[in-house]
């Protein structure tokens, strides 16, 4: 199916907090090291290969005396410094930090700001290129080679020497500074063409190259000089010097300040509770001269989307849209928790009869395994089988129920155990462990480890659940956690695993390459495949009572969530460039992005890819059911038609937006299909049926326990949830409602409905419905309906509103949830009128005395003239805002709705919960 690709947790005690103890972090030399009841060799099964250079040949870490031995970061995007995936190629590949770019050569460190895209390979993939604007290094340095001498979670600091001269750089994520320390050389900046001097100010320059704007910063006292393209400026028995790209020759003064507080270190850290997921994004840094130590840092659009931290009115361009700047070392996030469920509950419209006659298909086949040898075949195998577990369940086939754990035990444990025909081997060199049979570059490259291992975990975690013991660390759960800890360790203290491997934890999402070893830097293909592996985790960590390693879980998939949603779907349509004429990528690059696979140009494998595999890990996707939509659209049209080899796998996706729609192809041609190799009838029939039955996943509401999920059809919300506990617990959701679920089940429940149908209850929840007549209520239970947008008469309301709609909840009582935002997603429909634009406000009078307290303004939505309703959201980001937010206290909420530009009306949606505006409120 595929080729390799090319690509509150206190974290010095996490070893031990998540339980990751397991074997000795060096494991003693030995052919078995014992893992639990479980095993790993510590040597390569005869015949097998570990990382290699592109011709075959073996490769270590290229790391400093400083860093030998250190768990090597593989799979980021700056890995290329570490391995050395090209012999000729001994400094690195281009490195994508955003906003700047890098590759390091002989000479220093190549820097450049590229802000102009190029759509390339007949337009199937956007790229923001890295173009040298600069050279930063010291004169006459000529390093045989450039290596990694530390690294932190989003920062790294590669080393040059020949001898003579030494450089240290550290360059990182968000990071639009440059931090050099060197000795034997003067500071030099050998720019591309000759750069055109705006700011002189002796030891501070600022100058333009490609049109980019430059600070260059040596230590106080001494000079820059400039000659054609050459910057020099003697250190004056200093060692330290540093640039920055300024988002203006104006803001010169401002980066000034900052251009002495080298930034030395970065570190996430991440609490889940009560369904919202905070973390927190520090930078730590050491002034060289003065006492200053803030700094500047950029934000990608997936982070200041969900931060109500300050931030400056200065801007970067990048590959994933526009990048804000926050003038502090540190900044923190809130979003609401993603859902996952170890199946979709048990409705109504599921015939028993039917789906046992599936499941029968699949148990009684002459090899449930379909022929699978290598981890990644092996593991699509487990998890087609693992999604069928609570499914047989739910129909009282006990019997299926286990004959299909017993499968998963013993292929697992097959795999678990050294010196047979599939093992895991540990690589003491690189720090890794590997899966042999291998595939797709997973040995020699180091790829894919958390897409393979991703199902491994989530079948443990469904075995877990119904056998509690196997999964007991002196049983199987060791070999679990070692496989945890290397796709994702939480531990930065691990002397045998690099922290979070696969994971990005300030890019959002995860790398699939393990050396980053290409032009466009590092990328992803199969972004629901990382997905997986946090829903395991979240599994695995609930069903066997590790609430650190479920809250890892959910902070990965609410992150990755958000930035699937933005930078594959590009859902707010705010970061693909408009020229790419595509609304879907099948990979993300550290450029870019590229609407292809490494296998197939077929567009339902283009789309697919990031769908499968379909679990009750995959319910985030429903929170953007606009770009869905969008997605099977695009999909059809490219198509030429409705999909064929992968349907069951584009249907489960569509029925997370249009349940009925997908249904509707299920009805018409599941008797002529085969089912995607990580699929099965039996799965398909059980999801399309519930989700037709129960509504689409509600991702405006979240429930306090990580295993529970919400559904909505019409104005009816279903509460799901699954408890892996001993005793019975009562789950709240955000929206006030509650449901009681017993020990180790599943329950479902319409919740509480605070005013009965049709009638504006009090404000008990966060989630307010609009009603025509002017409510905002959080009740549910009335018939949808529209409420028309008056036209802006031709003339420009943008930022002002004019005749507008206004929805109000009074008597509204509410604690501010820290680092929490407004949202809210208003379905708008302008028939077949253009140049419309629908403008949303919301204010807050925090003690109804009729003074309003803060104000909201959203930039506007351009309606298009598409059959049907558009959903226009808090991604189109704030215009203005005034005031400060507090605790509400017999306060009003007030959204005001009106156009800013055109000549003609709109449809707003009422009555439903696909039009709400969520307060920041518990």
């Amino acid at each position: 199916m595929r080729t390799p690709r090319s690509g509150v947790l206190t974290l010095a005690a996490a070893l031990a907090a998540v339980g990751l103890t397991g074997p000795a972090a060096s494991p003693a030399a030995a052919a078995t090291v014992p893992a639990g009841a479980g095993s790993y060799s510590d040597t390569r099964p005869p015949g097998t290969s570990g990382p290699t250079t592109n011709t075959g040949a073996p490769v270590t870490p290229k790391l400093t005396p400083a860093a030998a031995g250190k768990p090597v970061p593989t799979n980021d995007w700056w890995s290329s410094l570490a391995f050395q995936r090209y012999g000729d190629n001994p400094y690195s590949t281009p490195m994508y930090g955003h906003p700047l770019t890098y590759q390091a050569t002989a000479a220093g460190l190549d820097v450049g700001y590229p802000t102009t895209p190029a759509v390339v390979g007949d337009g199937r993939q956007y790229e923001f290129a890295h173009k040298r604007d600069l050279t930063l290094g010291l004169t006459g340095l000529n390093a045989p080679d450039t290596r990694a001498d530390a690294w932190s979670d989003w920062t790294v600091t590669p080393y040059w020497s020949d001898g003579t001269r030494t450089l240290r750089t550290t360059i990182g994520h968000g990071l639009p500074f440059v931090y050099a320390k060197g000795s034997g050389g003067s500071a030099s900046v050998t720019t591309a063409a000759p750069p055109t001097v705006f700011a002189d100010q002796g030891h501070v320059l600022g100058i333009t190259v490609n049109g980019h704007h430059y600070a260059l910063f040596a230590p106080t006292g001494s000079d820059w000089t400039v000659s054609g393209s050459s910057l020099t400026a003697g250190l004056g028995g200093k060692d330290y010097f540093s640039l920055a790209v300024l988002p203006s020759t104006d803001a010169l003064a401002a980066f000034r300040k900052y251009a002495y507080s080298f930034v030395t270190g970065s570190q996430a850290t991440w609490s889940s509770a009560g369904g919202t997921v905070r973390a927190t994004y520090t930078l730590t840094t050491q002034p060289q001269e003065g006492t200053e130590t803030g700094t500047l840092q950029a934000l990608y659009r997936h982070q200041w989307l969900h931060t109500a931290d300050p931030l400056t009115a200065y801007t970067y361009v990048s590959p994933r849209g526009t990048m804000k700047v926050r003038e502090s070392r540190t900044f923190t996030t809130a979003q609401r928790a993603a859902a996952v469920l170890p199946a979709l509950p048990r409705a109504s419209g599921t015939d028993p009869a039917r789906l046992r006659g599936y499941l029968a298909e699949v148990v009684n086949a002459p090899d449930p395994f379909s022929g699978a040898t290598d981890t990644y075949w092996t593991g699509k195998a487990l998890g087609r089988l693992a999604q069928l577990v609570p499914v047989a369940e739910q129909i009282g086939e006990t019997a299926t129920r286990d004959r299909l754990v017993g499968l998963l035990k013993g292929r697992l444990q097959e795999w678990f155990t050294a010196g047979g025909p599939s093992e895991f081997s540990y690589d003491r060199t690189w720090k890794t462990l590997t899966g042999y049979p291998a595939s797709y570059g997973s040995d020699t490259e180091l790829n894919d480890h958390h897409f393979h291992y991703s199902y491994y975990v989530y079948a443990a975690a469904i075995v877990a659940q119904y056998d509690p013991s196997w999964a007991a660390d002196p049983a199987w759960g060791t070999m679990v956690k070692t496989l945890v800890r290397d796709a994702a360790n939480p531990s930065r203290t691990d002397a045998a695993f690099p922290f979070l491997r696969g994971f990005d934890v300030y890019a959002g999402h995860s790398w699939a390459s393990g050396h980053q070893g290409f032009a466009a830097g590092n990328n992803q293909e199969s972004s629901s495949e990382s997905t997986n592996l946090s829903a395991g985790l979240v599994l695995w960590g609930a069903a066997t009572g590790d609430t650190a390693l479920r809250d890892l879980g959910t902070f990965l998939l609410t992150t990755e969530s958000e930035a699937i949603a933005q930078y594959w779907f590009d859902a707010d349509q705010q970061v693909f460039p408009a020229s790419f004429g595509h609304d879907t990528a099948g990979m993300v690059w550290g450029s870019g992005a590229a609407y292809s696979t490494w296998w197939t140009a077929n567009p339902e494998e283009i789309h697919g890819i990031n769908v499968l595999p379909v679990t009750g890990g995959s319910l985030h996707l429903a929170a953007r059911k606009d770009a869905i939509r969008r997605n099977i659209a695009e999909m059809e049209r490219e198509n030429g038609g409705q999909a064929v080899e992968w349907r069951d796998i584009l249907w489960e996706f569509q029925s997370l937006a249009d349940p009925a729609a997908a249904k509707a192809k299920w009805d018409a041609q599941h008797a002529g299909y085969t089912p995607e190799q990580g699929e099965s009838k039996a799965h398909t029939y059980h999801w399309l049926t519930t989700l037709d039955t129960l509504g689409a996943p509600d991702a405006t509401v979240a429930g306090d326990l990580p295993t529970s999920a919400v559904f909505t059809k019409g104005a009816v919300r279903t509460y799901a949830a699954h408890n892996h506990g001993s005793t019975a617990r009562t789950v709240t959701f955000s929206d006030g409602a509650k449901l009681t679920v017993p020990a180790r089940s599943t329950a479902t429940g319409t919740g509480t409905d605070p005013g009965g149908p049709g009638e504006p209850g009090p404000s008990t929840g966060d989630t307010f419905q609009l009603r025509t007549g002017g409510t905002l209520t959080t009740a549910t239970g009335a018939q949808a309906g529209a409420d028309t947008i008056a036209s802006a008469g031709g003339a420009n309301h943008d930022g002002t509103p004019h005749r507008p709609l206004v929805y109000e909840a009074k008597g509204v009582n509410g604690t501010l949830r820290p680092g929490a935002a407004t949202a809210f997603r208003l379905q708008v429909d302008a028939g077949t009128a253009v140049g419309l634009g629908q403008q949303a406000r919301v204010s807050y009078d925090l003690t109804g005395d009729g003074t309003v307290d803060r104000t909201e303004t959203y930039h506007y939505f351009a309606t298009d003239p598409v059959t049907g309703w558009e959903e226009y959201t808090q991604g189109s980001g704030p215009k203005a805002v005034t005031g400060t937010l507090g605790d509400l206290r017999d306060g009003t909420v007030r959204l005001e709705v009106w156009h800013a530009i055109g000549t003609s009306t709109a449809r707003l949606q009422t009555g439903t919960d696909r039009s709400v505006l969520v307060i920041p409120y518990t």
